[in-house]
């Protein structure tokens, strides 16, 4: 089986370089690699080309249209059995390739996607946050997860297509805002078969500090409205959480304000929620501090989620602006 690898650039050319290295080291060694440059001004073509005896690579530039536009950009150019796609701020694990392709071998899947873990080199906030998207505390509980509610839809930062789907999909029809969540629902709907491969894990960076993992998961909340706005039978009531949680924080702020004789048992639900993400977190990461940024991160995903997910569920359901 011979695999391509799309990357999809902008802007990023350290993470490439520390992503191209861990492809260097893979036992499995039959597969190319694409690198996509999507308008990035600062380019990585110069790191790129430091690759060129150490892997079958390519690299290409296109006017920037987002990631998803970028990603079949390099599907149209692979010339693989099955599609790879990661984000560039992944680190893969030596014998991940190894462990797909024995996967594969053996159960049939036309599109697969994998967990996501915290790599030991990363930061503090960068576990924190990979703890809080994976936590079942948060509804990072639902992703890579065999359990998740409903179907289980691949994300970009570690999916698989056959090309057979990639010719009968045409790949993604929209670029951002939850565009691997609807490329995974039409590849359900056309028949074909996705699964979880369990020890298909990545390293993900996400994000490296707070501010920025505020502006991303709040992107993610967008995007779940615009999902919606293609398949209204997709949102799910587990979709509404981060927002119920939103407006429940506000609540047991105002009823604090006003001494409400109800806020002591509101206060003592949410210390036993904190401390249910303290223990659990300090228990997977061996790290009080850890713990604590986890209770931050947990936060931060909710709220912003939430936040998301109401701006565009006012403004482009209830209201119906463009």
């Amino acid at each position: 089986m011979f695999f391509s690898i799309i990357i999809p650039l902008y802007n990023r050319p350290q993470e490439i370089k520390e992503l191209l290295e861990t492809l260097v080291k893979q036992t499995y060694t039959q597969f190319e690699v694409l690198v996509i440059e999507d308008g990035s001004v600062d380019d990585a073509k110069d790191i790129v080309t430091t690759f060129t005896n150490k892997l079958d690579i390519s690299y290409y530039v296109k006017p920037n249209e987002g990631q998803g536009f970028a990603r079949n950009f390099g599907f149209a150019r692979a010339k693989g059995d099955y599609f790879i796609v990661f984000d560039s701020d992944c680190l893969i694990p030596s014998h991940y390739l190894d462990n797909v392709k024995n996967y594969l071998y053996t159960h049939h899947l036309d599109a697969y996607g994998g967990p996501d873990a915290a790599h030991p080199s990363f930061t503090p906030i960068q576990r924190a946050i990979s703890y809080s998207m994976t936590s079942p505390f948060t509804t990072g509980g639902i992703r890579g997860n065999k359990k998740s509610i409903g179907q289980f839809h691949p994300r970009s930062f570690n999916m698989g297509i056959s090309r057979e789907v990639w010719e009968k999909t045409g790949g993604y029809i929209i670029t951002r805002l939850g565009e691997d969540i609807e490329l995974s629902i039409r590849i359900h709907k056309m028949g074909f078969t996705i699964g979880l491969i369990p020890n298909a894990v990545v390293y993900h960076k996400r994000r490296t500090n707070f501010l920025r993992f505020y502006k991303q998961i709040h992107f993610f909340g967008r995007a779940r409205i615009n999902i919606y706005k293609f398949f209204p039978s997709e949102l799910k009531a587990v979709h509404f959480f981060p927002a119920l949680v939103t407006l429940g924080l506000l609540f047991i702020i105002l009823i604090n304000i006003f001494n409400s004789p109800i806020a002591q048992i509101f206060n003592l639900l949410l210390a036993i929620y904190v401390l249910l993400i303290f223990i659990h977190s300090w228990i997977k990461n061996s790290s009080v501090k850890i713990a604590f940024l986890s209770i931050i991160a947990a936060f931060i995903q909710l709220t912003a989620y939430g936040l998301g997910f109401m701006e565009d569920l006012w403004k482009r359901v209830i209201i119906k602006s463009s």
